[in-house]
Order: structure tokens, then sequence, then C-alpha cells
């Protein structure tokens, strides 16, 4: 149920859909290459997943919707290392919950497109035949598709860290939010190294 994917590739002619069902086929290729499945070859498994997911997430867009009223409190410079931090932190769990795939079937079902922004449904489909649905929300950024929400099962991720930082933010500090942030960054790096090591 962990295996979601919200990016869109190449940049281009193309609808949402069309741009989303090509880089969901290139993250199943990498991922049903036999010779990247070992552990030993997970460091290059990442970096080719992450060559896909990168360039078609506007993590800038995420962080600053994320971080909600507090974003034009912060000064350019914390703008920037939030969104450093916030992409990181995202990125990482992203290609860790790609990687738990196994066999997943994504059906597309709908695509609603307005003044440059579109919603993208799908479905995804277990081994099992059990469904969850996914619903990706994108706006044009330079003449192609980017992602800038993902909603599974009516749930935001932009809106549950939402409430999530502001939360910290409002009963600690925005600092402590940060510091939290790479903590938790470290601690899935950690989990990772010991995996492998």
């Amino acid at each position: 149920m962990s295996f979601y994917l919200s990016m869109s590739f190449p940049l281009g002619a193309g609808t949402s859909t069309e741009q989303l069902r090509s880089t969901v086929d290139g993250v199943l290729a990498i991922l049903n290459n036999p010779n990247l499945k070992s552990e030993a070859r997970g460091k290059e498994r990442h970096a080719q997943l992450r060559r896909v997911i990168y360039p078609r997430f506007d993590f800038a867009e995420m962080a600053k919707r994320s971080l909600g009223p507090h974003w034009q409190r912060r000064t350019p410079e914390e703008q920037q290392e939030f969104v450093k931090v916030f992409t990181d932190l995202l990125e990482q769990s992203y290609v860790d919950k790609i990687e738990s795939y196994n066999g997943e079937k994504v059906v597309y079902t709908n695509e609603v497109q307005d003044k440059g922004y579109s919603d993208v449904d799908t479905k995804v489909v277990t081994r099992k035949e059990e469904e969850f649905s996914v619903n990706y929300k994108l706006h044009l950024v330079d003449g192609g598709w980017k992602v800038y929400d993902v909603v599974v099962e009516n749930i935001s991720l932009v809106n549950n860290y939402r409430s999530q930082f502001n939360r910290i933010i409002t009963t600690a500090s925005y600092e402590s939010l940060i510091r939290r942030m790479k903590e938790k960054q470290i601690e899935s790096l950690g989990k990772k190294r010991s995996k492998v090591g």
C-alpha cells in the first residue's frame, strides 16, 4: 500500500496523465531490472530512481505549501534551507516507499485540467486485488507538469505535513522543526546503512 508514484517525465508535450504514465513506466523499469535488485546495487538503484523522480517534483512549491502561513515569516535564507531539508527528507522517503513495490498495478482513471493545473486520479491494485486511490495534483512549470501534492485515500501529503509542522512550530519553535527534520533524515540514513552493512 506504500507504493505511490508522483512524478511526470519527460518535460514537453503530452497531457499530465501521459507524463505521469511515462514516469511510472520508467520507475517500474528500474525496479524490475534484475541487474539492480541486489542489496549491493542499492546505491545505483537509488541514484537511477532519483534521476527519474527528482526533476518532476516541485519540491519548492510543496515545501511552501507544507509550511503554510509560516512560510512568509521566514527570511529568504531560511526559506532556502527549509526547501533543501524538506526536499532531502521527502525524496528519501519516496525512494524508500517506491522500493517496497511488490507487483502492484497503477490504473489511470481520470484527468481534470484547468488553467495550468491538473488532477490525475489513479488506483493502485495489489496482487490480492485490493485497491486504493491516489490522486496527483500537478501544475505547469516551464512547459512540463510537476507534482505539488499527492492525495492517498483522501489524505493530502501537503495538508498532513502542514498540520504536523504547524503543531511543532506552535508548541516549540521553527528552529525545533528544522532540527527534528534533520534528525529524522540522519535516523533514516542510519537505518539504511545498518541494513546494507
